[in-house]
């Protein structure tokens, strides 16, 4: 590699590192809007007759070129890169966006089975546990360390899951079979499991990333690869005519309200993923985990206020231990953090000693 490339790395780390904050602050709100709308927009989709599941995952990735504005803006318009789009952008790292891409499109595929059959607020509770996926994946793709509040966060969410399974079969729209049923609690969960491995997959391929832009490049070849999956099953599925179709005769809202709850989806869903993947970028794929855990709270509450999901005593205490195992977990990463500060300091004071007495023996 020449020097000016290596010059061109360093300072969009050091750039990245200037705007850390308020890229944090930026995609964490991304992921909070993108999650809570998108979640409650499928919902009403298939509340008013929607019922192809290939439209629902061909909105999750088809806002792909919503992806073009953060990643040419900064270098075309707004000046503050130095590096031009998609430069050192590999043959490697493009085969696996590819990779990726499709995984996240049968991530997206599952998801929009659940949806279909689940309430808003049992397909969220399920969903949260892919921060138990999350924690097993990450200790064995990048180290993450066991600790105490880990062991203690799976197992109240494992008992939160299945408490929620045993309590919430009767939970369903009118008129779906309990086979079916179960067809949607196994596709959530299988949807959580693919997701809890895309988060620390990333991880270790953001280790040879060095910028927020080239993240957004990355997003961009998975969301058109996601997008292409999805496209071949809605062409098997009678393709855009199909939502046309469905638009007109089956959509009980009218076509209107159709297209806008469509379009409205496909930027909502590229908000969500956009923040996941600055999320991760920026922290951890377990800290991402944890914000998804978060907003999954505020997914339940929506679906109770918005559609009126029932909320009764196993889903109540299945949501208690299920924030019981979040908020420990969120007090052994603070901990955790501060002991590093604390290291930190030490560590920095006893340098500044030993600068102290190298210069006094001079």
């Amino acid at each position: 590699m020449s020097n000016n490339s290596v010059r061109v790395q360093e300072d969009q780390k050091a750039r990245t590192n200037k705007r850390y904050t308020f890229l944090l602050v930026i995609n964490y709100l991304f992921l909070f809007v993108g999650s809570l709308s998108s979640s409650l927009l499928s919902k009403f989709y298939f509340n008013h007759q929607g019922s192809s599941r290939w439209v629902s995952t061909w909105v999750q990735s088809a806002g792909f070129p919503l992806l073009l504005f953060p990643i040419y803006l900064p270098f075309y318009v707004f000046k503050c890169t130095d590096r031009r789009p998609f430069s050192h952008f590999t043959p490697r790292i493009l085969i696996l966006s590819i990779l990726v891409g499709l995984m996240l499109g049968l991530n997206n595929l599952l998801f929009s089975w659940g949806n279909s059959y689940l309430p808003v607020s049992t397909s969220s509770l399920l969903l949260s546990t892919q921060l138990v996926f999350n924690l097993i994946l990450s200790v064995i793709i990048v180290k993450q360390k066991i600790t105490f509040q880990n062991l203690n966060c799976v197992v109240l969410l494992t008992l939160s899951s299945v408490l929620l399974a045993l309590g919430s079969s009767h939970d369903k729209p009118q008129g779906l079979t309990r086979a079916k049923y179960f067809v949607g609690f196994f596709s959530t969960i299988g949807a959580g499991l693919l997701f809890a491995l895309y988060l620390p997959v990333m991880e270790k391929i953001y280790k040879w990333i060095y910028c927020y832009e080239m993240v957004m490049e990355m997003q961009l070849v998975m969301e058109i690869a996601a997008t292409a999956l999805a496209t071949a099953g809605m062409a098997s599925d009678g393709g855009f005519s199909e939502m046309k179709r469905e638009s007109l005769v089956k959509f009980d809202k009218g076509p209107e309200i159709y297209w806008v709850t469509v379009f409205s989806n496909v930027v909502t869903w590229q908000l969500c993923f956009m923040g996941t993947a600055g999320m991760v970028f920026l922290t951890s794929s377990l800290t991402g985990g944890i914000c998804m855990t978060a907003l999954l709270a505020m997914n339940v509450l929506g679906g109770v206020l918005v559609y009126g999901d029932e909320f009764g005593g196993v889903k109540a205490v299945s949501t208690v231990i299920c924030g019981w195992g979040f908020c420990s977990y969120v007090y052994g990463m603070y901990l955790k953090m501060r002991e590093e500060k604390e290291m930190e300091s030490k560590n920095h004071g006893m340098e500044m000693d030993h600068n102290v007495v190298s210069a006094n023996n001079v």
